[in-house]
């Protein structure tokens, strides 16, 4: 089992699906907090055609052409999903799970239209359904690790404006914070999040590394900072951890691990958080039913019915 560790392409890959699950775990704060944590999902799936589509037009597997094939695909679906919300009475929700099946049945198509081609089989695409972190080579890891410390880079220099703009936009354009800028950079971090980690994670499940470690660290605090702190630990160890299974057996996808430590970590938040844990409440239900008890003991003595 160690041995695996010792591998210097195994360490490099732990170490940037690490970072990703930070980079994941702080940006799915911001998505929590916006109510967008189904737009996520929905950008993921719509960046399956664009990876296709970047493999298609260069003959060859490379991260990078990929990751901003996905990007474009990505925004495109950003900019249907918009276009959807504001011209017609069609929701939100709608609007992203529409784009959502649309883009990803696209993505699907292609995906057969290119594993039926001479050699297509052999091209590694199917990685990016499910992910496998185990098909990166170095230049993978490379791209990867500097693009999500961007990410994490610039959610906390923009810290202060994020907070303003996520809970009070009037405020924050009364102060002359530019919405739409805002609207646009959340938009493109979002987008450079989830298309970086889908050969690891997958497009299926990118949104899940998104979306339970801000859920489980809701649990655990009332404040946005430290929240944004919490679920980048949570994500960031769910990332290395995922990966580290995946790497015990041959061929084995890195993304449902992930998304299994994921939920581990869900579900000892969901019982043991300090905040609204389960477990917790239950403990305070009983201290204030045992106080109430005590208070109600003493003020009938006080009258002397007891």
């Amino acid at each position: 089992m160690f041995t695996i560790l010792l591998n210097s392409n195994t360490q490099w890959v732990l170490f940037s699906t690490m970072i990703f699950g930070i980079a994941a775990g702080t940006m799915g704060c911001l998505a929590y907090w916006k109510r967008q944590s189904l737009m996520s999902d929905a950008l993921a799936h719509a960046a399956l055609p664009g990876v296709v589509i970047a493999f298609l037009l260069l003959g060859e597997k490379n991260l990078f052409v990929m990751i901003i094939g996905a990007s474009i695909s990505a925004l495109i679906g950003a900019s249907f999903i918009e276009w959807i919300r504001s011209s017609t009475r069609i929701s939100a929700d709608t609007a992203m799970g529409m784009v959502l099946s649309i883009f990803f049945g696209l993505g699907i198509m292609l995906l057969t239209v290119v594993n039926r081609t001479s050699g297509g089989n052999q091209s590694g695409l199917d990685s990016f359904i499910f992910g496998q972190a185990a098909s990166m080579v170095r230049s993978d890891v490379t791209t990867m690790l500097i693009l999500a410390l961007a990410v994490i880079l610039i959610v906390f220099i923009v810290f202060k404006e994020w907070k303003i703009y996520l809970f009070d936009p009037e405020f924050a354009k009364g102060l002359g914070l530019s919405l739409k800028w805002m609207n646009g950079l959340y938009t493109t971090i979002l987008v450079t999040t989830i298309v970086i980690g889908i050969q690891a994670v997958g497009v299926i499940l990118i949104a899940a590394l998104l979306i339970i470690p801000s859920v489980s660290a809701r649990y655990w605090t009332q404040s946005f900072q430290r929240m944004i702190i919490i679920s980048a630990l949570f994500g960031g160890a769910a990332g290395a951890f995922g990966t580290f299974i995946s790497a015990l057996g041959r061929g084995w996808p890195t993304g449902p691990f992930i998304v299994i430590v994921a939920s581990a970590l869900f579900f000892l938040s969901l019982f043991f958080g300090k905040e609204k844990g389960i477990l917790v409440k239950y403990l305070q239900l009983k201290m204030q039913k045992r106080l109430v008890n005590i208070h109600t003991s003493k003020a009938l003595r006080t009258k002397g019915v007891e």
